[in-house]
């Protein structure tokens, strides 16, 4: 039976584009035209106002930044891999009670901390996440153990944190993650039952995106989640797509913000599909994701992200977002406010 001409030129079209489109997204960037490595975190976006935040205050911050970039860089710097680095900065954010991760997350409405962290590699495609995990000292750590031990993606809850203690991580009591400031925040919202009166309160999540010197490239975030949120409610922080995404043929991304929206959106893997399927650059697709299509819907936050080429992009669409990178060879830049360019 023949195949009519028309027919035949339509497939061959779309396998022309097809063809083109594979391409696009896997053909390998010489190493001689990108750094030797990139690095780029965040510690959360949200109402950050100059005039709102003392001197010592912003300082603590910009310190807890440049100590965890420090970390990730210094294993970049050795031959480490992506996601190596990926887990040192995140770690010392977690350990850091100023950011809502680990050691300094906020409260649920049971008044009980509860994490979410998750991990991808841009080389395997390979990822691990946890979600409400109330016991485990660095939550990305365990997301790592899952990501390991390879039979699921996602564990939650108290089975979660028996598979963490299993692997061997560093279980602690609720009292160690108490912070005073976080805990009067719950008072005062448990005690007036005004719930929807506050504000959305993303600032503190922590995330960070990285490229390797042999071109490949992780991401991870971590996070408390919201400020009161509901017992057993997860974010977009440990949702793979949504927080976090890795490929080594498009880009690592880590998100910060109103996690309903970025999962309702699927942030993280919408920047890899704008780059891979529409042709966009790294900075273009962010911009348009998170300064267009998330403000158009009142959604607060940003991301940070690196490509294969190790080109940097960390737009966000509040008043300020703590975020520092750095670049084989160059000077690191640690930032709050919006005002502040690379």
């Amino acid at each position: 039976m023949s195949i009519p001409v028309k027919t035949l030129k339509k497939l061959t079209t779309i396998l022309l584009i097809t063809a083109i489109t594979s391409l696009m997204g896997q053909t390998p960037t010489p190493a001689s035209e990108r750094p030797d490595y990139v690095l780029v975190i965040h510690g959360g976006a949200g109402a950050m106002e100059r005039s709102k935040m003392s001197v010592e205050a912003e300082q603590a911050y910009l310190s807890g930044l440049s100590e965890a970039l420090a970390a990730g860089e210094k294993v970049l710097k050795s031959g480490g891999n992506s996601l190596e680095a990926v887990i040192a900065a995140i770690v010392l954010l977690e350990n850091n009670p100023l950011f809502n991760a680990g050691k300094g997350a906020v409260y649920n409405e049971a008044g009980m901390v509860a994490h979410d962290a998750s991990l991808m590699d841009g080389k395997s495609g390979k990822g691990g996440a946890v979600g409400a995990v109330s016991c485990i000292k660095n939550p990305v750590l365990a997301a790592k153990a899952v990501m390991d031990h390879g039979r699921h993606v996602f564990l939650v809850g108290r089975g979660a944190e028996k598979f963490a203690i299993r692997a061997g991580l560093d279980s602690v009591p609720q009292a160690y993650f108490f912070t005073q400031s976080r805990w009067e925040n719950y008072e005062k919202t448990r005690q007036t039952q005004l719930e929807r009166e506050f504000p959305v309160q993303p600032k503190g999540t922590v995330g960070a995106v990285a490229l390797d010197k042999n071109g490949n490239l992780a991401a991870g975030t971590s996070t408390g989640g919201m400020h009161f949120k509901l017992e057993g409610r997860l974010g977009d922080s440990p949702v793979i797509g949504a927080g976090t995404w890795a490929d080594n043929n498009s880009c690592a991304v880590s998100a910060t913000g109103h996690g309903e929206f970025f999962i309702l959106n699927a942030v993280a893997h919408d920047l890899h599909a704008r780059m891979v399927y529409a042709g966009q650059p790294l900075q273009q697709a962010a911009d348009e994701l998170v300064m267009n299509k998330l403000k158009q819907l009142d959604a607060g936050g940003g991301i940070i992200a690196v490509d294969k080429q190790g080109n940097v992009a960390m737009p966000f669409n509040t008043s300020g977002m703590f975020r520092a990178s750095v670049v084989a060879g160059k000077k690191p830049f640690v930032a709050i406010y919006a005002e502040e360019q690379e």
